[in-house]
């Protein structure tokens, strides 16, 4: 080191200043070679295999369109968020496989998938996912069923006779 350290003071200055260094240094693409990012989102108990490259816009999800796979719109919606709020709509292909849990916590976990190879591909676009918080992993699951209990929380019904 060039500068000379001579109470606690300095050496805590001098330690801020490279660990803002290195917070602020700029992150690197991550692609394959075939030019793809990869990613894993996770919602409830699916699990999402996402990869991503440039191309039109088109979703297939386990080998189907996304719009037969995911029929209703809510779920297609939630799936083409990532890119609305990246604004990068119709610029990339997606390929996912989906394993796990129901529709809804499917098109979750392609949607937590999408944002995190989003990221990994540009990482000028981290800042406008985070915000939105896609880049976050819903930890929501369903509540254990207790014994002495009809559901997680249900009581049985009571009877006074």
């Amino acid at each position: 080191m060039a500068e000379e350290i001579k109470s606690l003071d300095d050496l805590a200055a001098v330690a801020s200043g490279e660990a803002q260094a290195a917070v602020a240094a700029p992150r690197e693409p991550v692609r394959d070679e075939l030019g793809r990012s990869y990613a894993t989102g996770k919602r409830k108990d699916a699990v999402a295999r996402v990869w991503i490259k440039p191309g039109s816009g088109k979703v297939t999800v386990n080998g189907q369109e996304m719009n037969a796979y995911f029929a209703r719109p809510v779920l297609q919606l939630i799936v083409r968020q990532p890119f609305g709020i990246a604004g990068v709509e119709g610029e990339f292909d997606v390929v996912a496989t989906v394993k796990g849990g129901g529709l809804s916590g499917q098109a979750g976990a392609v949607k937590h998938g999408v944002s995190k190879a989003l990221q990994l591909y540009n990482p000028e676009l981290r800042a406008a996912l985070k915000a939105a918080g896609f880049l976050t992993r819903d930890s929501r699951v369903v509540e254990r069923k207790k014994f002495g209990k009809r559901k997680a929380r249900r009581s049985f019904q009571f009877s006074k006779r």
